[in-house]
């Protein structure tokens, strides 16, 4: 009967959204009275994951699962919430969690909630506070299923770390495979730079910037503030970033710490994907900027004369 969550890890170590997911389902858990259990695929790190409140581990193992597969992924969630008898299953709201919620919801016949903030308001039947119209109001879903899907919000939540010990389970899932399964051809990963999706402080720029080759006072601002790198879609199309960096509405959803948006009008679209950061600063020579009626702080100037002083300032308030 207890709580189940999806603990994500990337090149042997598990994603922040993991010990997130373990913080909360571990308060739920306690007013339940229940215990929670963390599924991990191809990766057995027990200890970090109790020291967030997991009671237990089950390892999920299987060669078909070394590459990331939707339905794959899925079915193994759906193996182990039907052993465990789980009546409540947590995920992050990253990318490959979101491509799994659907799926996993079907294959249990569980009511989903997406952009969850909160813990339950209710538990019979289950009450979750959520985002709705990109993030601009909240509303209260009721799912009443004999099992229940919910994806947490990134950063809604926090961490909170606790003394506890877990057991630890191997799991051999049985997986289908044949004409419909899905054939990995091979990954290619951002490496020796924060990704966007595990930043808590992301730095964006847009148009701006005049052009690609005055990008590294950004990238140098984002390596003192320990940042991810991002950019606006005119940015991207342009081919002056990577696509990997286009964040907004209509490219990666950006719910961090702090966001920096240098050089960003501010249109719809990339306002409604970055609006679930806690704190916006926006800098533009352009007061009249849409982006400013959003912003927590904004500052009116020149990029090119504010972004260096602000690097040289943190540079060396850090040194002291």
């Amino acid at each position: 009967m207890s709580i189940l969550i999806y603990a994500e890890s990337a090149e042997g170590k598990f994603k922040k959204t993991a010990f997130e997911l373990a913080s909360y389902a571990k308060k739920v858990a306690e007013s339940w009275g229940t215990t929670v259990t963390a599924v991990t695929i191809n990766h057995n790190n027990t200890s970090e994951l109790a020291a967030y409140g997991v009671d237990k581990v089950v390892c999920a193992q299987h060669a078909d699962l070394n590459a990331f597969n939707a339905k794959n992924y899925a079915d193994v969630l759906q193996q182990v919430a039907q052993k465990e008898q789980s009546k409540l299953v947590v995920l992050s709201s990253t990318t490959d969690s979101l491509y799994i919620a659907p799926l996993l919801s079907v294959g249990l016949q569980a009511g989903y909630a997406s952009n969850v903030v909160a813990l339950p308001l209710g538990n019979n039947p289950l009450q979750v506070k959520r985002t709705a119209f990109s993030n601009k109001a909240f509303v209260t879903t009721e799912l009443k299923g004999d099992c229940n899907l919910i994806s947490l919000a990134k950063n809604s939540f926090g961490l909170i770390q606790t003394n506890g010990a877990a057991a630890s389970e191997d799991f051999s899932p049985t997986l289908a495979s044949g004409t419909n399964s899905v054939h990995v051809s091979g990954v290619e990963k951002a490496s020796g730079k924060v990704t966007i999706a595990d930043a808590d402080i992301v730095v964006s720029a847009g148009r701006g910037l005049k052009g690609p080759e005055n990008w590294g006072m950004i990238e140098e601002l984002a390596s003192v503030l320990g940042a991810a790198t991002a950019c606006s879609k005119p940015v991207s199309d342009l081919g002056w970033r990577p696509h990997s960096e286009h964040v907004g509405q209509t490219g990666k959803p950006v719910a961090t710490n702090l966001y920096i948006a240098i050089g960003i009008s501010g249109a719809i679209q990339h306002i409604a994907g970055v609006n679930s950061s806690k704190v916006k600063v926006v800098i533009n020579t352009d007061p009249e900027a849409p982006f400013f009626k959003v912003a927590d702080y904004g500052v009116v100037g020149d990029a090119f004369e504010i972004v260096p002083k602000l690097i040289e300032k943190l540079k060396a308030f850090k040194a002291q």
